[in-house]
């Protein structure tokens, strides 16, 4: 999706030796690459903090050990804002809108919420999904795997939890495209609008009426030994909304490709599915794709930078696997690395709540795929198509296998 045309003067505090020529929408380099190895590339040339005039000007900070850093000093990076290039209109998503010791409060109902007990009763549902979707294409020798599965499998699990309508799973799927692809902020404001007309009419009517779903449950939450707000409700709901219908979908499609281009990967996996474990966890470090915004909350100086109050900051978590001064041989995706501390749920207060889900539905996807389906590959006639943005996601992701 273009980006708009947000592009700005260097401010004086910005350095010459600081300053990269970077859309991370719509870079130039993205076309040239996969998306990652661009970005790897581009990485070994400009220093791990840098500054880009594109989408309104902001930070970037890519390094894996001050990305690091970043997440855990709140009091300095702030995410007050996120949106980037800033919108009209970005009201607030709690809990990550907010910062510590705040943050705390409003985060612990969703921790309750996505604990990994309450996570894994959701397995069986998950894995039959997972199977239904899967046995639909497994005939035809061929699929556009973002759509047939990575899309509707944790989406459709996730606004069931919510209690969301299953018939509109493609209107909201476009509005969370729209909302994180696009670099227009008029579109965002206005996406944003739509989503939170559409959860106001959902959460008033778990006001008048009880369902069994999350909306419900968080309605009757205590926050401080009070009854929870209709504004923090829409705020929940906000957060869950753009982060339950977009991230999940992306890291299956990492996954999937990396297998589909490497048949050996596969073969290993399915002589030994007790390693699909470690092959996530490796494909989240290598894939990672999620870049959450913050804003300076008062001038600074860290990672030998000088930071202005209100200068916006992209925290380039795809950066952070591909950091070849942490990373061995970083590009490459090695089964038996023995480091995988990555951080492609980020780290700190701000630490993805939904990670357990997260976990166990790319799990179940890649164990049911390589259970079900022959060795399977990229469509040759059909390359994967990606975009950039806060989250850098998959547009299609055809595939090819032959049919018993």
């Amino acid at each position: 999706m273009a980006t708009a045309a947000t592009t700005v003067d260097v401010p004086p505090h910005v350095t010459p030796d600081r300053v990269v020529d970077f859309d991370f929408y719509n870079d130039p380099r993205f076309a040239a690459d996969d998306i990652h190895t661009a970005f790897a590339k581009m990485l070994k040339q400009v220093p791990p903090v840098f500054w880009t005039p594109h989408n309104g000007g902001h930070w970037v900070i890519a390094g894996h050990e001050e990305l690091f850093e970043a997440s855990r000093n709140t009091e300095l990076f702030s995410s007050a804002k996120g949106g980037l290039p800033p919108s009209p209109y970005e009201p607030s998503q709690l809990p990550i809108s907010i910062d510590p010791p705040r943050h705390a409060i409003y985060r612990e109902p969703l921790a309750r919420a996505f604990s990994p007990k309450a996570m894994m009763a959701l397995e069986g549902d998950i894995r039959t999904l997972a199977i239904e979707l899967i046995e639909k294409v497994r005939k035809d020798g061929s699929c556009d795997f973002a759509a047939a599965v990575a899309e509707p499998l944790p989406v459709t699990i996730f606004m069931k939890l919510m209690g969301m309508p299953l018939d509109r799973l493609g209107e909201f799927r476009q509005w969370v495209n729209d909302l994180l692809a696009s670099g227009d902020p008029q579109i965002k404001s206005d996406t944003m609008r739509k989503i939170m007309a559409f959860n106001e009419e959902m959460v008033r009517a778990r006001m008048a009426r009880r369902e069994d779903d999350l909306v419900s449950r968080l309605l009757d939450t205590q926050i401080e030994g009070r009854p929870i707000t209709l504004e923090e409700m829409l705020s929940y709901c906000l957060l869950l909304f753009t982060a339950g219908l977009d991230t999940v979908m992306n890291g299956m499609c990492y996954g999937i490709r990396h297998m589909a281009e490497h048949p050996d990967l596969q073969a290993e996996l399915r002589a030994h599915p007790e390693r699909i474990t470690d092959a996530m966890e490796e494909a989240l470090r290598r894939y990672t794709f999620t870049q959450p915004g913050r804003i300076v909350a008062h001038d600074g100086e860290a990672f030998g930078v000088r930071f202005r109050k209100g200068d916006m900051i992209l925290l380039a978590l795809a950066g952070s696997g591909l950091d070849e001064r942490e990373f061995d041989h970083a590009l490459d995706f090695d089964l038996a690395r023995e480091h995988k501390a990555h951080i492609a749920f980020n780290s700190g207060p701000h630490r993805c709540v939904g990670s357990h889900l997260a976990r166990i539905e790319m799990r179940i996807c890649y164990e049911e795929m390589l259970k079900r389906l022959p060795e399977f590959r990229l469509d040759p006639a059909n390359p994967p198509r990606m975009h950039g943005g806060q989250v850098i996601g998959y547009d299609s992701l055809p595939l090819l296998w032959d049919p018993a």
